[in-house]
């Protein structure tokens, strides 16, 4: 009886990985025939070995996590991680097979990609891979294309020793598509080790679900492969604070040095936001521990000798220090900014226009926390594909909005783990002011430098999910009341700048004032009726 128990334990341990090869045999050749427009499977061996190498890293990740005593991972979180690659395959077949057909024809569109960005660092990439050059040339040339360096890298390593003779573009999106799901497994490990299992299983839909992260996985974009290093960072970050773990430690250093070839400001941004959560989760008393100073002089060597020898790839000409560095940056950020207003609408033309120069970057600013904005996707006159994304996109965004901004409010009342929080608020606010800061308020820049901070937005909306239920809060839905009236008073508007209908007010301030002024009319009436119900209930008593 033990025998057979042993060979049925035996066979519930494999079945997974047996069951896991043959839908990858199934996938690789469904992929080529795809890649090849529907004629063949001739390289459907190329997509074997991507996809077992790619499916390998995602059971490398599960082991991982299945291997911390704290946690125990459940069994739908591993069909939520495979369900979030498959998610974000697909997305880029769609990308890959109908934007040719469905779009407006740009080159890039034809060329099956639904970002620029992607499209001119495949094909370098994949021009390097053919090339005699040896691939670590990606950090040295063409900083137009990847100023990092990274992303052309390692797609260049993919082509040239995974891929066939022709550029076969949903190669890559295997890779990014497998790796940006893995964000939904350490997202989880990280929420469930900070809030429990209730929150982190919230936590890790929305890591699977979010518009943005889904288009990110599933092009050719650095930020797949942020998102995911990001939540492996957070999750050994709270391993080691909570356990004092070693590979806690190994988990938050090596994610961070791992981005550094995609993207040495982002990671830079994000140890900044480590030392305040670290702060926070001890409850400020890592500052008087001499060993958090070791460690986090330990990180930033390790991550000035990784910007040192890469120098020449991040830091343009003519900037020879770490201070210059950050001046340029925040001058090419105005700058960008600059650009962004003369290439957009009217509307932001005329405002800046109208408003003093001051103004200019916060106006800027609070129009990039808003994008994608609801109203406008609503009421977009583009072809059918591209207005469903910005609907999409903008659904999403609209309702993860509410609760991160309901987060500072339930602050008031919260009495456990108030620092804890008050840090996660911090540094997911940090994150979104930045990514608005850098991009000028732009459509698509905005939300990708945004998104890579998926894990910690996800975890703060988890926690004022809860809070709001455990601790009967009205805030949130207050929040959520408030944001759908202005939203709502902006459809108007939007329809007048159309020419659909006659209405009175055409200036955003004055729109922006009617909402603002709805609300407070609204909660002033409630809190009246509140006070005179609660008055009646107590004469009655």
């Amino acid at each position: 009886m033990n025998n057979q128990s042993q060979t049925e334990s035996r066979g519930n341990q494999y079945w997974p990985l047996i069951t896991g090869g043959l839908l990858i045999i199934v996938l690789s050749m469904l992929m080529a025939w795809i890649s090849s427009g529907f004629t063949s499977v001739q390289y459907w061996g190329n997509y074997l070995l991507i996809s077992f190498v790619s499916g390998g890293m995602m059971y490398g990740g599960w082991l991982a996590i299945k291997a911390d005593n704290s946690l125990n991972p459940p069994r739908w979180l591993a069909w939520l991680v495979i369900g979030a690659a498959v998610l974000r395959l697909t997305a880029g077949v769609i990308w890959y097979t109908g934007l040719p057909s469905w779009g407006y024809g740009s080159d890039v569109e034809i060329g099956g990609y639904i970002m620029a960005d992607a499209h001119v660092r495949d094909k370098a990439a994949w021009e390097l891979a053919q090339s005699n050059n040896q691939l670590i040339s990606a950090f040295g040339v063409n900083r137009q294309v990847d100023q990092y360096g990274g992303m052309v890298y390692l797609s260049g390593l993919v082509y040239r020793y995974l891929g066939g003779e022709y550029h076969q573009p949903l190669q890559m999106i295997v890779i990014t598509a497998a790796i940006s799901s893995m964000a939904v497994l350490f997202g989880w490990a990280f929420v469930s080790r900070l809030w429990g299992s209730r929150a982190a299983k919230i936590a890790a839909w929305i890591l699977v679900l979010f518009p943005d992260a889904v288009i990110l996985g599933s092009s050719q974009m650095r930020e797949a492969f942020l998102m995911t290093l990001i939540a492996s960072a957070l999750y050994g970050l709270v391993r080691y604070v909570q356990d004092r773990s070693r590979l806690g430690l190994v988990w938050l250093v090596a994610s961070i040095l791992l981005m550094l070839p995609f993207s040495s400001p982002i990671a830079g941004v994000f140890l900044l936001m480590i030392i305040i959560l670290a702060l926070s989760m001890d409850g400020w008393q890592l500052l008087r521990q001499t060993r958090f100073w070791l460690i986090l002089a330990g990180i930033a060597l390790v991550a000035g000798i990784g910007i040192w020898l890469a120098w020449e790839q991040i830091a343009p000409e003519g900037i020879n220090n770490p201070v210059a560095l950050v001046v340029w940056w925040f001058q090419e950020s105005a700058r960008w900014q600059a650009y962004f207003v003369k290439r957009s609408s009217q509307l932001i033309r005329r405002i800046i226009n109208t408003t003093p120069d001051w103004v200019n970057t916060p106006i800027l600013i609070g129009y990039g926390v808003l994008q994608p904005f609801l109203p406008g996707a609503l009421l977009d006159q583009g072809f059918p594909i591209w207005k469903g994304i910005a609907i999409w996109r903008s659904v999403g965004w609209t309702l993860m909005l509410p609760f991160l901004l309901a987060a500072p409010l339930l602050l008031i009342r919260l009495q456990e783990k108030r620092r804890l929080v008050t840090g996660l608020a911090i540094v997911v606010w940090m994150g979104i002011l930045i990514a608005a800061f850098r991009s000028g308020g732009d459509l698509w820049d905005n939300p990708r430098y945004r998104v890579v901070f998926i894990s910690l937005q996800a975890g703060l909306v988890a926690w004022v999910w809860y809070s709001q239920r455990d601790n009967k809060n009205p805030w949130l839905w207050r929040v959520i009341l408030g944001l759908a009236i202005i939203l709502a008073w902006f459809i108007p508007w939007y329809l007048q700048r159309n020419d659909l209908i006659i209405w009175p007010f055409d200036n955003v301030f004055e729109t922006l004032g009617l909402g603002l002024v709805s609300v407070i009319i609204l909660f002033f009436g409630l809190y009246l009726w509140g006070r005179r119900k609660r008055g009646k209930h107590s004469e009655s008593e």
